[in-house]
């Protein structure tokens, strides 16, 4: 079996969070950013979070947000994990990362046209995870827009990291056979509607998942 963390981003429903961590989820991402679509408040997000088996990480997405509010968020929704999806610099996430030190750090990169690993570099001392998601002009996730896979193939970090960007029950394989992640991301691949998981097809993700050899959660 191939270890391989499987996080599901945008959750806002209780039943639906349950119900994908029940299939082998291993992470749950919770959009902390007001005008997203996908946004919930704090206590809407700890409502979701706290039944959850206790090796399911609660990640809250961030976008730009200053460190007391992103330290109030974390504490009052019961988060083990921030992304930052925004334009954090890496003196920013040192400087989250000493007043959470228990809580992982994860920083998004909307890759464009600079190559992933010189938009890494700077990130490698300062955060614990990288996430690489498809740039867009106006939207900071959730565009159902998928990366240059091939573009990736030599991109190597030394800590661990998650591909995002256009990812669903049907291309999943083909992105995993060309690239090596540590996991992946998917929120619009396995929708509805903004918010709305389609559960059929998240479960048609773990299947197709667990049937080609990939552990999807461990321990807890």
């Amino acid at each position: 079996m191939t270890t391989l963390r499987v996080k599901i981003c945008g959750i806002t429903q209780v039943d639906q969070g349950a119900a994908i961590a029940q299939m082998g989820a291993s992470a749950l991402g919770f959009i902390c950013v007001p005008d997203s679509p996908r946004y919930i408040p704090p206590a809407q997000i700890r409502a979701i979070a706290e039944p959850l088996p206790p090796a399911v990480a609660r990640v809250g997405v961030f976008a730009n947000a200053d460190l007391d509010t992103i330290k109030d968020v974390v504490s009052a929704a019961g988060l083990t994990a921030i992304q930052l999806h925004g334009d954090e610099s890496t003196e920013f996430c040192q400087t989250l990362r000493d007043h959470v030190p228990n809580t992982e750090l994860i920083k998004a990169l909307r890759i464009h046209t600079v190559d992933a690993q010189t938009m890494a570099q700077p990130y490698l001392n300062v955060v614990d995870t990288l996430l690489l998601d498809a740039y867009h002009p106006t939207l900071r996730g959730g565009t159902g827009h998928a990366l240059n896979w091939d573009a990736l193939r030599r991109f190597h970090p030394p800590i661990p990291w998650l591909l995002a960007g256009g990812l669903n029950p049907n291309n999943v394989l083909e992105a995993l056979g060309t690239l090596s992640p540590n996991g992946i991301d998917l929120s619009s691949g396995i929708e509805r509607a903004p918010g709305d998981k389609a559960i059929d097809q998240v479960a048609l993700l773990f299947s197709r998942l667990t049937l080609h050899g990939y552990q999807c959660r461990w321990g807890g």
